[in-house]
C-alpha cells in the first residue's frame, strides 16, 4: 500500500472542520481479536494535492469489517478508523484535485486509485500501487464524521440529483463487488445454473445482479430461514437450509447429480468455498468472493480432470459507473437489502445488530448523520 506524506505546500481550498470529530476506532485485544469504541479523534486534513476531505452524511457496515472485529485483517492496526464505504460533501480539496469542488456531493469508492500505475491502468485499481484498499484499513475510514480521500479524482463519484442515499452508498462496495468478483468472474450466461452459498447482503446482491443475464436457475443456501426468505422474494429459484450439513448434497440432488455451472463462494470460511467445489459441474467456474481468514482445502484429487476454474478476486468498483445507471433507471433496487437504520453517533448499536444478523433480521444497516 501506499504512503502519504505531510505537504505543506498542497494548497487547500475551503476552510478545514473542526480540530477534533468523533469517530469508530478500532483497538487490538490481546487474543488477535478487537473491539470499536465511539470516540474522539482528529479531524483529518489535507497531505496532498489529490487529497478531498469529505464530510459523511451515509454510510454502512460491512461484513468485512467484522472480519477485521475477528482478527482476519492483520494489516488493520490498533487506532485505526473504520469503516470504506460512505456518501459525503467534500468540505475541502488540494490544488491538484480537478474533477470535484467544495460542495460536491459525492460516492465515495472502496477502492482508491491513482489512475496512473500500471495496475490502475489495466483496470485493476484494487491493486493500485498508491491505494487499492486501504480506507480502514492501512488508512482512516469512513465510519467517522470526516474522511481524508487520497487520489480524489480516481476515487470519488459524483452524486446524481435526486439520488437515494440508501440506495446509492451501496455502490461504494458491495454490488461492485458482488457483480465483478461473482457474476463477472463466475462468467454468469444466459441459461446457468447458479449456486451462491451464502444469503447475507453479498450474497443477496449476487442474486440481483446475476439477473442481468438471465441464469435458468439460481438457488441459495444458507442457514437463515429469514434470508432464504428475502432471497426467494428477490428471485431465487430454490433455496436450501444448509444447518444440517446436507446442503450439498441436496443442491445435487436438485440438478439431477450434475452439479451447477456456476457456484459462488460469499461467506469466507472454509466449510463453505469446499461446498462451492463439490456442487460444480464439469467445465464450471467457482467465483470466490468471502474474506478467508484461514486455510481451506483445494480437492484438487477430485477436480484436476473436471474442466472447472476458480477466481478469487479484490473488488476494483470499474463497473460502479454502469451499475449508478441501472440503479438510476430503476431496475435494480438495492435498497430492498436496508433492514435497519441509526444515526451514526449509535454506530456502536448498529455493529451489536449486524452483528447478531440471525436474531435481529439484519441485512443491510445505514447509518445517517444528518
Amino acid at each position: 500500500m501506499g504512503t502519504f506524506g505531510h505537504q505543506l505546500n498542497a494548497g487547500v481550498t475551503s476552510a478545514a472542520p473542526t480540530s477534533t470529530m468523533k469517530a469508530l476506532v478500532y483497538h487490538m485485544s490481546g487474543n488477535g481479536s478487537g473491539r470499536h469504541a465511539w470516540e474522539d479523534h482528529s479531524s483529518p486534513s489535507i497531505r496532498e494535492p489529490g487529497d478531498a476531505i469529505v464530510r459523511i452524511t451515509t454510510s454502512t457496515i460491512c461484513g468485512t469489517d467484522l472480519h477485521i472485529l475477528k482478527g482476519d485483517v492483520p494489516s488493520v492496526t490498533d487506532g485505526r478508523i473504520l469503516g470504506h464505504e460512505g456518501i459525503g460533501v467534500i468540505e475541502q480539496v488540494g490544488a491538484g484535485v480537478t474533477e470535484f469542488k467544495v460542495g460536491d456531493k459525492v460516492i465515495i469508492s472502496c477502492i482508491t486509485s491513482c489512475s496512473k500505475c500500471e495496475f490502475c491502468r489495466k483496470g485493476m485499481p484494487s491493486h493500485c500501487r498508491h491505494g487499492g484498499w486501504i480506507l480502514g484499513n492501512t488508512i482512516d475510514g469512513t465510519q467517522a464524521e470526516y474522511v481524508r480521500i487520497p487520489y480524489a479524482d480516481g476515487s470519488l463519484y459524483h452524486f446524481p440529483a435526486g439520488g437515494d442515499e440508501e440506495a446509492l452508498v451501496m455502490l461504494s462496495d458491495i454490488l461492485p463487488t458482488a457483480f465483478e468478483c461473482g457474476v463477472l468472474n463466475g462468467q454468469v450466461k444466459p441459461g446457468d445454473s447458479i449456486a451462491i452459498v451464502g444469503a447475507g447482503p453479498i450474497g443477496l446482491a449476487v442474486l440481483l445482479t446475476a439477473q442481468f443475464y438471465s441464469p435458468a436457475t439460481i438457488y441459495m443456501v444458507d442457514v437463515d430461514d429469514k434470508r432464504l426468505s428475502v432471497a426467494m422474494q428477490l428471485g431465487a429459484t430454490a433455496v436450501i437450509n444448509g444447518t444440517d450439513g446436507k446442503a450439498g448434497v441436496r443442491l445435487l440432488e436438485l440438478t439431477g447429480g450434475a452439479g451447477v455451472d456456476v457456484s459462488v463462494e460469499a461467506v469466507g470460511i472454509p466449510e463453505t468455498i469446499e461446498m462451492c467445489q463439490a456442487v460444480v459441474a464439469p467445465g464450471g467456474r467457482i467465483a470466490n468472493i468471502g474474506v478467508h481468514g484461514k486455510p481451506a482445502t483445494l480437492h484438487l484429487e477430485k477436480l484436476w480432470d473436471r474442466n472447472i476454474s476458480l477466481t478469487t478476486r479484490l473488488v476494483d468498483t470499474t463497473t460502479l459507473p454502469m451499475l449508478l445507471k441501472v440503479i438510476s433507471s430503476g431496475k435494480l433496487q438495492p435498497s430492498k437489502l436496508v433492514t435497519h437504520r441509526f444515526h451514526l453517533s449509535d454506530i456502536q448499536k448498529a455493529y451489536e445488530t449486524f452483528g447478531n444478523a440471525a436474531e435481529e433480521g439484519a441485512l443491510k444497516v445505514i447509518l445517517t448523520s444528518n
